[in-house]
């Protein structure tokens, strides 16, 4: 299994800064617009705000029409109803534009923040094509989705929602506290101090808080990845008894999830009982100062009425701000996971090359060829070979000998460390990696089959392909009487529940390769998933396949290989024989011994 990449940056919480400096510098085509937002959300706050303070004129224009006892006579004055239908009439107006605003507000932020996670998916796309191997040989498949899917909706969330949340909030406690010092500055006072020491909690939580998001968000990425990996091989997990190693390691990582999921939230869901409390709490002292403050005649009663209103305006932006503070955390942890893969050192940029394989005639020379996966190991030390066009050549040896590092390297899937690859007396680090890679059609031992039609697996990547050249093919390999079987022939989608037994799929393979109709042609142990019968038949077809290509092919069947023009013996990154198969055998060296070997064990 790969090993998990280790966490840097994402584990510092002072990192949260830096991060959505990122971000924010990624959206910045789209800034115009989320600050339109941001106004109009402003817009449609402050009209919320103005509201109550009309209440408060309705309340004292009701309050005129009260009865009230004076020198002992009851006196009942007519309520002012036009007055009051004015002050409903503006109230409806500024509440109607407050909802108009937000709907536009919401309607174009949902808009960018769609289109700023297609860009994030987008560039994560991209950047997995730029990326050389060599990061997943260290980093799960599953971790890389996971930054896809969960850190990038998480990004979209956060902009969709807790941004604006936060921009009306602010807007909302600081237009409270104004209206109410403009009201009553002794209420006004009173009311801040009963929603001080909530304040100072909310930022207590909030500091304490970042490192479980991280951790989530972390413990996502693996829980992903080991689920990844377990699934793709759940036929070799059950074959070996390996449930419960699976499913330990699965419960372990599951349960770091569980703690830091269940801390992050817990602290976050913290924040509304608190702010409710305050909120409560502040009523109660409005409504004493507030009372107490009628019968001197300070103020009148519509003002209380205003302060409730205004009270709930002051506390619960503060529970909004600590929620989409936690969100922005959140962001900020999925966000560096993402710019830390979009960060990743890229393949070299070769739009500067010049030279181009054309018309290649499929000589192939390595030339004093080093290499390592780890520079301090290496697993090439010294290879150097020459092969002519046409010719097929046979890379034979032992587990871990670096037959097939020679093929990743000759396809460019790594760089050299020292050395020179040529084709055709061009070498490949002189053209594109695309270039060097037209040359070439591949079957690898593993079979990739693709959801689509057996017609579309087979053509993949080839444009102009007919009908008729994918039947040719698969004829050619043996395929086209299954084919013929099925209910909807050639165009029979394939999928991971594709009933295609391990052979079938990689005469699918094999027929692909036919049809790419390069100059070279890589036969990475093509025929080891196919029994002896069917062998033979696809044996034929590559026989087929390399007339008039030159042809690398690796081998542990050595029997497979007996008619190639050269056979190279490789142990320990060398070639330490050469030859054909007869004259390997004469010497009675490494090779005869690993043939003679075989033929025993079939025998």
């Amino acid at each position: 299994m790969r090993g998990q990449k280790m966490h840097g940056p994402i584990d510092k919480p002072n990192n949260f800064r830096k991060t959505w400096g990122k971000l924010i510098k990624y959206c910045k085509r789209y800034m115009p617009a989320i600050l339109l937002t941001l106004v109009i959300a402003i817009m449609g706050t402050v009209f919320q705000i103005v509201g109550p303070d009309k209440l408060k004129d309705v309340t004292n224009e009701i309050s005129k029409g009260l009865p009230a006892i004076i020198n002992g006579q009851t006196i009942v004055k007519a309520i002012d109803m036009v007055s009051i239908s004015n002050i409903v009439k503006v109230l409806v107006i500024l509440y109607g534009s407050a909802l108009f605003l937000n709907m536009v507000e919401n309607y174009i932020m949902a808009t960018i923040t769609a289109k700023i996670s297609k860009n994030l998916r987008t560039d994560i796309s991209r950047k997995i094509d730029r990326l050389p191997l060599k990061y997943f040989d260290r980093v799960s498949y599953g971790d890389v989705i996971s930054r896809v899917t969960n850190d990038v909706d998480t990004i979209g969330q956060t902009l969709n929602m807790s941004i604006d949340t936060l921009v009306r909030a602010i807007t909302m406690f600081f237009g409270a506290l104004g209206m109410m010092l403009y009201n009553n500055v002794t209420m006004a006072l009173t009311a801040v101090a009963s929603t001080v020491i909530g304040f100072v909690l909310m930022l207590l939580i909030m500091s304490k808080s970042q490192k479980y998001f991280v951790e989530q968000q972390r413990e996502l990425g693996n829980i992903n990845g080991h689920i990844e990996e377990i699934y793709s091989g759940h036929i070799i997990v059950k074959a070996y008894n390996g449930e419960k190693i699976a499913t330990k390691k699965f419960d372990k990582i599951n349960n770091d999830l569980y703690l830091s999921g269940w801390k992050s939230q817990f602290m976050s869901g913290l924040m509304t009982p608190l702010m409710n409390f305050i909120g409560n709490f502040g009523y109660v002292m409005v409504c004493i100062v507030g009372a107490v403050l009628v019968m001197q005649g300070k103020i009148s009663f519509g003002v209380i009425v205003a302060f409730m209103i205004y009270i709930r305006f002051f506390t619960q932006p503060l529970s909004q701000i600590a929620q989409a503070m936690q969100n922005l955390q959140r962001t900020a942890a999925a966000s560096e996971r993402v710019f830390e893969f979009l960060d990743e050192e890229e393949m070299e940029v070769e739009s500067g090359k010049v030279k181009k394989l054309s018309n290649v005639r499929g000589d192939v020379e390595f030339r004093d060829v080093k290499f390592g996966y780890d520079k301090d190991k290496m697993v090439i030390k010294d290879f150097s070979v020459k092969v002519k066009a046409g010719q097929k050549i046979a890379i034979v040896g032992p587990t871990g000998a670096g037959k097939t590092t020679i093929v990743n390297l000759l396809m460019r899937f790594y760089d050299l460390d020292s050395g020179e690859i040529l084709i055709d007396e061009i070498p490949t680090s002189e053209v594109t990696r695309e270039n060097v890679r037209e040359q070439f059609c591949m079957v690898l031992q593993d079979t990739w089959i693709f959801e689509g039609t057996i017609k579309e697996n087979v053509i993949y990547a080839k444009e102009g392909v007919t009908d008729d050249e994918v039947v040719q093919a698969c004829k050619v390999v043996g395929l086209d009487h299954f084919i013929k079987t099925l209910p909807e022939g050639y165009n029979t989608v394939l999928n991971d529940k594709a009933n295609l037994s391990t052979g079938q799929k990689q005469l699918v393979t094999i027929a692909r390769a036919m049809i790419q109709n390069a100059p070279l042609l890589i036969l990475d142990e093509a025929t080891s998933s196919i029994d002896t019968r069917t062998e033979r038949i696809v044996q034929n077809a590559m026989d087929k396949l390399m007339e008039g290509r030159t042809s690398f092919v690796i081998a542990h069947r050595l029997s497979t290989i007996k008619n190639a023009d050269v056979i190279l013996v490789m142990n320990n990154g060398d070639i330490i024989e050469s030859g054909n198969h007869e004259e390997l055998l004469k010497k009675g060296g490494f090779y005869a011994d690993l043939y003679n070997s075989q033929f025993e064990q079939v025998s």
